[in-house]
């Protein structure tokens, strides 16, 4: 292992490693390992254990924008800048989600695309009822959708790969486009 990538969590790691493979790429050949670090407060143990003060491997990783200040002041503790802005963070190889990866991967597919991937999961009449609650009538079926892959402890999980696996490659979300181009 040369290279770490670090996503928050597991349908992160998942939806990264089926680009991956959709590339073409091995990431294990390749000596990336793509490490889910259980949310982003966690970032600085992660950094230390692999970064410049520990094995000092190469870092990557994946963030959600309402977590990207975690990772900004990890990667300044760790020693790896100063006043870090979102280009700085990219250069270091951190790529922040516009909201998270789920909203980035609804965005690219489109709605009807990802509701064709809950259908295909035996979710479609559960999203329906979701759909009916108070709280969600009248709000885009985008944020419908985001929140749903949410409600249920294993959907995220259960749909990363899927939703990867239905995107147009020409239509890769950027973070994780980015993402893989710098490892």
């Amino acid at each position: 292992m040369r290279t770490v990538v670090l996503v928050e969590g597991i349908s992160d790691r998942l939806a990264v490693e089926a680009l991956a493979a959709r590339r073409g790429r091995d990431l294990g050949a390749d000596g990336v390992s793509v490490v889910p670090i259980g949310g982003a407060h966690a970032i600085g143990t992660f950094l230390a254990r692999f970064g410049p003060g520990g094995l000092d491997l190469r870092l990557a990783g994946l963030c959600d924008a309402g977590e990207e200040r975690h990772f900004q002041r990890a990667l300044e503790r760790t020693g790896l800048g100063s006043n870090l802005a979102r280009a700085d963070l990219e250069a270091l190889g951190f790529f922040v989600c516009v909201v998270d990866l789920e909203d980035e991967l609804i965005r690219s597919l489109g709605a009807a695309a990802v509701m064709e991937v809950v259908d295909a999961q035996g979710d479609l009449g559960s999203f329906r009822t979701f759909q009916k609650q108070p709280a969600w009538r009248g709000r885009a079926v985008e944020e419908q959708l985001r929140r749903f892959l949410g409600t249920h402890s294993g959907r995220k999980i259960q749909s990363a790969a899927l939703l990867v696996e239905a995107l147009d490659l020409t239509r890769v979300p950027r973070p994780l486009e980015r993402l893989l181009a710098h490892v």
